[in-house]
C-alpha cells in the first residue's frame, strides 16, 4: 500500500493525506456506535483531485468512503474495521461557485456547510429552506447524498426537491458536469436523482446547483397543546385549509420528550409542560408572502377554529423572533436531552399522516405490555409523516443493558408495525450500515433487484462505499464495531 499512499499524497498534498495520529473524527460516527479504521483520510480541494484520487484507488482495488460533515446517524460515512478503506473527506471543497439571483439558483461545492448556504442566500435577500439540527456542521454534499429532510419538508420538500443539478465524480474517476440551473430539461433519464440519496455508493457528489426562494414577508410561530394525536392530525388539516402553502412547519412532540427537555435543560421554558389533558405539543410555523398583518390574521383564525373544534386546548404565539427561536430551541433540544438521559433505541420512520394515530396506539400498547415501564419518546415532523419514535429504558434501569437486551426485538416490532400501516423504516436518515438488514427484509425483491442492477452498472468493481445501503454482494452487512 506504500506506493498507493505515495500517489495519494502527490494528488492532495502531503498535509492533506492523514495516515497516522488520531483519526477518530473520521473513523467514529456521530452517535459513536460505529468505530472503523481507515487506511488513510484524503482531503482533496478540487474536483480534479477527487477524480484522480478515485481513479487511483479504483486501479488499486481500494474502496472509498465519501464523507461530508460526518453528522449522519446510520453509519453511512464511517469506514469499516479492515484498515483498507480510504476516507474521502470533502470538507476542504467548500467554495460558493455562483449565485444567480435572476434564476434563483446557488451553485456550491459539496463541502459547503449548510448554514453557509443558508446565509449566502439570506445575504442576497433570498431563502434556501433546508433546515435541520446539524446545519452548523453538516455539508450540502452529505445532505444530498442522504436526501436530508428537516423541518420545512412540508412546504419545500427534501434535499432532492431543492437540487437542480450536480457535479459528480463517477466510480471510474470520470467527471459528470451536470450543474444545470434548468427547471425543465426533458432529455432522457434525470441522472442527478440516481446520486441523491445513494449515500456515496454510486459516485462522489462534488458540487450542486440549488434552488432558492424569495424570503417570506413575515414568519409566525405558535405552540399548541393538543389532547391526542388524532387531534394533532385534525389540526394539521385545519392548518392546510387556513394557511395553504404558507404552512412551513408542523412538528409534534410527546409529553415524555418534553419532560426530558425540562429535566435536563431547566433553563428552557417548555410551554404547557405538565398541563393536564395535553399529552402532545405541536409547533407550527407560518411563512406568509404578503405581510405580518395578513399572516397574523390567518394564524389567529386558524387557532380560533382549532379551539372551537377541540383540536387544541391552548396555544401561544411568539411575539418576536427571539421568542420563536426559543420555541424551536425546545423542539431541537429533544435529541440532546434524550442522549443525556442515556442510550436509547432510535427510529426514523415515515407513515401516511392519516395512519399515525393508529400506528402509535397499537405500537405503544404492544411495547408497554412487553417492557413494563418503557418510555416512548415520540416526536417529529408530523406535517410530512416523519416520526422519531424512540424507545427509552424504564426509569432507574441501565440504558446500556436495556439497549443490548431489547434493541433487536423492539426494532422488529416497530418496523413490522410500520410496514403494516404502509410506512417506511427510514424517512430521512438513510440506510447506511445500520439498516442494511432492514432494507433486505422490507424492500420488495423487485426494487432490490433494480437497485443492485444500478449499483453494478455504475460501480462494477464495488469500490464506492461498500457494505452500505445494499450491503456486501455476499449479503453480509457491516455491523457496529
Amino acid at each position: 500500500m506504500g506506493d498507493l499512499l505515495d500517489t495519494l499524497r502527490q494528488i492532495v498534498g502531503p498535509a492533506h493525506l492523514r495516515t497516522a495520529g488520531d483519526l477518530g473524527a473520521w473513523e467514529i460516527d456521530w452517535r459513536k456506535r460505529f468505530h472503523g479504521r481507515a487506511l488513510a483520510v484524503a482531503q482533496p480541494s478540487t474536483t480534479k483531485e477527487v477524480a484522480e484520487l478515485v481513479r487511483t484507488c479504483a486501479a488499486a482495488g481500494v474502496s472509498i468512503v465519501p464523507q461530508g460533515g460526518h453528522t449522519g446517524l446510520v453509519g453511512g460515512g464511517t469506514p469499516d474495521a479492515s484498515g483498507q478503506q480510504v476516507v474521502l473527506s470533502l470538507q476542504r471543497m467548500n467554495a460558493v461557485r455562483a449565485l444567480d439571483t435572476a434564476n434563483l439558483t446557488l451553485t456550491v461545492e459539496a463541502g459547503c456547510i449548510l448554514q453557509t448556504v443558508q446565509q449566502t442566500a439570506a445575504d442576497a435577500g433570498l431563502l434556501f429552506p433546508l433546515s435541520l439540527a446539524a446545519e452548523g456542521s453538516c455539508t450540502i454534499g452529505g445532505n444530498l447524498a442522504t436526501n436530508a429532510g428537516g423541518t420545512q419538508v412540508l412546504r419545500y420538500g427534501n434535499a432532492r426537491d431543492l437540487c437542480l443539478g450536480l457535479e459528480v465524480v463517477t466510480a471510474q474517476g470520470a467527471v459528470w458536469h451536470g450543474l444545470s440551473g434548468l427547471r425543465k430539461d426533458n432529455t432522457g433519464y434525470d441522472l442527478k436523482h440516481l446520486f441523491i440519496g445513494s449515500e456515496g455508493t454510486l459516485g462522489v457528489i462534488t458540487a450542486a446547483t440549488l434552488k432558492l426562494f424569495p424570503q417570506p414577508a413575515a414568519t409566525l410561530t405558535a405552540w399548541a397543546a393538543v389532547p391526542s394525536l388524532e387531534a394533532a392530525v385534525r389540526l394539521l388539516g385545519l392548518a392546510h385549509q387556513h394557511l395553504g402553502a404558507s404552512l412551513t412547519g408542523f412538528e409534534v412532540m410527546g409529553q415524555v420528550a418534553l419532560d426530558l427537555v425540562q429535566r435536563h435543560m431547566p433553563q428552557l421554558r417548555v410551554p404547557f409542560v405538565g398541563a393536564p389533558g395535553t399529552p402532545y405539543g405541536v409547533l407550527l410555523e407560518n411563512a406568509d408572502s404578503e405581510s405580518e398583518t395578513h399572516a397574523r390574521s390567518r394564524f389567529e383564525a386558524l387557532l380560533e377554529a382549532a379551539l372551537a373544534t377541540g383540536c387544541i386546548q391552548d396555544a401561544v404565539v411568539a411575539e418576536s423572533l427571539p421568542q420563536a427561536q426559543q420555541l424551536w430551541h425546545v423542539r431541537e433540544s429533544i435529541p440532546l436531552a434524550q442522549a443525556q438521559e442515556g442510550l436509547n433505541i432510535k427510529h426514523d420512520i415515515a407513515l401516511p399522516v392519516s395512519r399515525i394515530p393508529a400506528f402509535c396506539t397499537e405500537t405503544d400498547a404492544l411495547l408497554a405490555r412487553e417492557i413494563p415501564g418503557v418510555r416512548l419518546v415520540n416526536f417529529g415532523h408530523l406535517g410530512d409523516g416523519n416520526l422519531h419514535y424512540n424507545v427509552q429504558a424504564p426509569v432507574g434501569s441501565d440504558p446500556a443493558a436495556f439497549l443490548q437486551a431489547h434493541e433487536a426485538g423492539v426494532n422488529a416490532r416497530v418496523y413490522d408495525a410500520v410496514a403494516r400501516h404502509g410506512g417506511s423504516f427510514s424517512a430521512e436518515h438513510g440506510v447506511g450500515a445500520l439498516k442494511v438488514q432492514e432494507l433486505a427484509h422490507y424492500k420488495a425483491p423487485e426494487a432490490l433487484a433494480m437497485m443492485r442492477a444500478v449499483k453494478h452498472a455504475l460501480d462494477p468493481l464495488g469500490t464506492m462505499n461498500p457494505g452500505r445501503v445494499l450491503g456486501d454482494p455476499t449479503g453480509v452487512a457491516h455491523a457496529p464495531q
